[in-house]
């Protein structure tokens, strides 16, 4: 028996075949009404609409008969498709291309057959709407024309099937997009937030945990972390996670300060945004990650501020076949670390330019800007507080005969042993030129002046000349001068009095001749 050839352009028919998506779909009425419609008009027994793949032939709708699906060799529609006419086969058993055809001589013993092909717009024959008999049969011309009618509403609903299908997917690709617009607004939004938080009455750490909770709520992440490296160490915080997470994933955050080794260890200095979809399949993933139910992770590193570094941790859990991460969840986490870091670096930048405008360029210490602003903020404690100035005697001979590269340096040793000295219980300043200022609070007046007497005595070792320092204390703040409670003097009040007691000390040491010592103060 032979086996029908292939169509002229088989392959491109088979690409078209698949593009009407229709092969083993379940029954539709539509299909089957125009069986029936077939059946009744070409008055056959049995109608039937079938589909030629390439090792096949499928039907679609069977109405007076079985299953139709046969292997393409035995197939009569595989013979149909061959031209754009209608193929009559008057009797089977005389057709020598059909006499052997098993489904003559076996079920469903057809005698007769006659099918129409099915042509799409292109030109290309898809299969066939037939009819068969068990008796030989001769169809009329108006059999043949009914026959290719009836295959063009085939052709109808099938172009009515793609169109609603390439519509639906349409409406569905137009309703993902408009849900990606929107979730696209509501990250504007959170990115505003977090660039309003970053600019807010906080610590830099209080913002960045606060913009870590923002956008791990705004991902839908599982659980979103803010992880800090100092040198080698690493601390956690968890930021956000949702209520139902599970406790494991939440124990796994706790520990993984403590777990050595990690995806989060080895990308602790990337400076570009980190996206696994598939956290089991890194080879630095932690066998506790993976057994707690992580699926996928964003690493979002957030600069540095002071001698830390910052990333955000975002984290999801299995979660069927949901995207791990969707363009618009990439595009706010980038963006938002982008504006972090950049208000890390402006934190940092303002804050080193404050210290700058309060450190004496020499020393190192505070200068006459920064003490006032001290004082200030001291007294408004109203708590007391003592202030001491200081002026070092002969420093300026030391300037005259050893030049003045030296006299820096004497200043510089003066200026770090005392503030080492005074270290928690206040703060040195250069006050001007050889002149500094203390500000302390719980030492009493021997106390501070043996921590001015040591930086006198370090700085000597600098240089050959005498050197020594008078020294004026006065107390600030709602206190007296033995301490107790009193109306507070005010700020010119309490420098003056210093002031006075300093240069009391620097004239009576004068008057006598005597070297400079900064065991020696005023009695009054």
């Amino acid at each position: 028996m032979p086996s029908a050839p292939l169509p002229e352009h088989e392959y491109a028919r088979l690409l078209e075949l698949a593009r009407y998506d229709i092969l083993d779909t379940a029954p539709e009425v539509a299909f089957d009404r125009l069986t029936r419609l077939a059946a009744r008009t070409l008055r056959a027994p049995a109608a039937i609409i079938n589909f030629v793949d390439q090792d096949r032939q499928w039907g679609k709708s069977c109405f007076g008969t079985g299953d139709s699906t046969a292997p393409r060799a035995d197939s009569f529609c595989a013979w149909t498709i061959l031209s754009d006419e209608v193929l009559a086969v008057p009797d089977t058993s005389v057709d020598p291309r059909f006499q052997n055809n098993r489904q003559v001589t076996g079920e469903p013993h057809i005698r007769m057959y006659a099918g129409a092909p099915l042509i799409t717009p292109g030109g290309y024959r898809l299969g066939s709407i037939c009819v068969i008999d068990t008796q030989p049969r001769v169809l009329t011309e108006e059999d043949h024309a009914a026959l290719q009618d009836l295959a063009a509403l085939v052709m109808d609903e099938l172009e009515l099937r793609l169109r609603n299908r390439m519509l639906e997917a349409q409406i569905d690709q137009q309703g993902r997009e408009l849900r990606e617009l929107q979730q696209t607004v509501a990250h504007a939004q959170v990115l505003e937030e977090v660039i309003a938080l970053m600019d807010a009455p906080l610590s830099p750490q209080e913002a960045t945990l606060a913009a870590a909770r923002l956008i791990g709520t705004a991902i839908y992440a599982d659980w979103t972390g803010l992880v800090s490296f100092q040198g080698e160490e690493m601390t956690m915080q968890v930021a956000h996670n949702k209520p139902q997470i599970n406790p494991a994933l939440l124990d796994f955050a706790a520990r993984l300060p403590l777990l050595p080794g990690g995806v989060t260890r080895a990308l602790r200095e990337t400076t570009v945004t980190t996206y696994l979809e598939d956290y089991a399949q890194h080879p630095g993933a932690l066998k506790e990650g993976v057994a707690a139910g992580l699926k996928s992770a964003a690493w979002l590193p957030l600069g540095h501020y002071g001698d830390a570094s910052f990333m955000l941790i975002a984290v999801r859990a299995e979660r069927g076949d949901r995207a791990p991460w969707r363009a618009s969840d990439r595009a706010l986490l980038d963006a938002a670390g982008r504006s972090v870091r950049a208000a890390l670096l402006r934190h940092t930048a303002l804050e080193s330019s404050a210290r700058a405008a309060r450190q004496d360029r020499l020393t190192g210490i505070g200068n006459r800007r920064a003490f006032d602003t001290d004082f200030a903020a001291r007294q408004a404690a109203a708590q007391p507080f003592l202030v001491g100035l200081i002026d070092l005697d002969g420093f300026k001979r030391i300037n005259d005969v050893e030049g003045h590269a030296q006299g820096d340096r004497v200043l510089q040793m003066f200026a770090t042993v005392l503030q080492d000295e005074v270290g928690a219980s206040g703060q040195a300043y250069r006050y001007g030129g050889d002149e500094f200022a203390l500000l302390l609070s719980g030492l009493c007046e021997d106390e501070a002046l043996e921590h001015v007497d040591l930086a006198v005595v370090a700085a000597r070792q600098l240089t050959a000349l005498p050197l020594g320092a008078s020294v004026g204390f006065a107390w600030a703040g709602a206190a007296d001068e033995t301490g107790g409670a009193a109306s507070a003097p005010s700020p010119e009040q309490v420098l003056a009095l210093a002031d006075e007691r300093m240069y009391e000390v620097k004239r009576r040491r004068q008057q006598r001749h005597l070297p400079a010592s900064p065991s020696k103060r005023s009695d009054a």
